[in-house]
């Protein structure tokens, strides 16, 4: 059944603000989501001008057309950034990977139809399933950002190393403006979380020197800092990595905390090794044209070519319904429904028209479309 939402939040531009792209006043969100269980989302980021502002314009580049989709093919100019988004399933054990409750085996492959996905090997397909828990009937809000700055890593030959370490893990600092790095760790953490319960989530990037969702956070919660969670089904908003993953698991899942996000400091300490394969990616902003709607992204977590695309989403502030797909997740079948096979990342975009696969060709698609050159 289709659900509605409508969100009005106030100014994103205050008056004592000046943006780096061009002025707009208001920014008016509507979303109307389907449930989890079909694949039509529609939603709208609607911005009013200023009369001096000039008209904005979204199109795809000339000329462009949709790459043919390749499975688990690697552009060779992508390989080191493949690899080095890939260090995270080392660090974090696969953690973001699958749904929770995952389980699989191999069948013969008749038992599965054609018309449903299924990894095939040989004469055997893979069967896969999960235990799903409540769907919200809204997409979880969440204002966060990728990637981890390179200064970081400064810190670690420095005596101050381990005082550094120390003041990770402790709840309500406000020390997120000036160690922007230890928030990328814990948004990494809640980006977990939403794929082990298979969440659709309305993602507001909010990227270092960003001049839209950051300071909507400081407006809503009082303070810069990420990642910030709101849940338009329940009005609960909350700070605090470990208190937004609990909640969630409380509310949509079976109150159980997998393991690999329950270990305290280990936990954010691999959670931020996980991101020294791509440091500096996904954590500035660069200048953009906000677009009316939000992107519509395919992907999940634990997927280094979803890792790439969704820097280049960070960096350009952009606006992203996130229907996560890990293994195991319903959505796969959906997604195989729409488009004759499953491969992620899969962007929509709703502003030009575009559908494609391919994460290398989307990210040049959203810098062409959408960077201020």
């Amino acid at each position: 059944m289709a659900k509605a939402l409508n969100l009005i939040p106030s100014s994103i531009f205050p008056p004592s603000l000046s943006p780096t792209i061009p002025k707009r006043k208001f920014c008016t969100i509507r979303a109307t989501t389907e449930s989890s269980e079909t694949p039509q989302t529609s939603a709208s980021v609607q911005t009013k001008p200023e009369p001096s502002s000039p008209p904005l314009t979204f199109a795809p580049p000339p000329n462009f057309k949709p790459p043919e989709p390749k499975r688990f093919g690697v552009r060779p100019d992508k390989v080191w950034d493949v690899l080095g988004a890939a260090l995270a399933l080392f660090f974090r054990l696969g953690t973001g990977v699958f749904v929770s409750g995952y389980s699989f085996s191999f069948v013969p492959k008749n038992d599965i139809p054609s018309d449903q996905y299924a990894l095939e090997f040989n004469d055997s397909k893979v069967k896969e399933t999960s235990k799903v828990g409540p769907r919200p009937a809204k997409p979880i809000e969440i204002y966060e950002f990728e990637g981890i700055r390179l200064l970081t890593f400064c810190f670690i030959q420095d005596k101050h190393f381990l005082s550094f370490i120390a003041t990770w893990p402790i709840k309500g600092s406000s020390n997120c403006q000036d160690f922007d790095s230890i928030c990328a760790s814990m948004a990494l953490k809640v980006r977990e979380i939403v794929a082990v319960l298979d969440l659709d989530v309305l993602f507001y990037p909010c990227p270092q020197g960003g001049p839209n969702f950051r300071r909507k956070v400081a407006e809503m919660g009082g303070k810069q800092q990420f990642p910030y969670m709101v849940d338009p089904n329940t009005g609960v908003s909350m700070y605090e990595s470990d208190d937004i993953i609990k909640y969630l698991v409380g509310k949509y899942g079976d109150g159980t905390v997998p393991l690999a996000l329950s270990l305290g400091l280990l936990t954010t300490l691999t959670a931020g090794f996980a991101m020294i394969g791509r440091a500096g990616k996904g954590s500035r902003y660069s200048p953009s044209k906000l677009p009316p709607k939000p992107l519509l992204v395919w992907a999940y977590e634990g997927s280094p070519f979803c890792k790439l695309v969704r820097e280049v989403l960070v960096e350009l502030e952009l606006p992203h319904i996130y229907r996560s797909c890990a293994r195991g997740s319903p959505k796969r079948q959906i997604l195989f429904e729409k488009t004759g096979r499953f491969q992620a990342p899969y962007l929509e975009d709703p502003n030009t028209g575009v559908e494609m696969f391919e994460s290398a060709e989307i990210v040049e698609y959203l810098k062409a479309t959408y960077a201020l050159q």
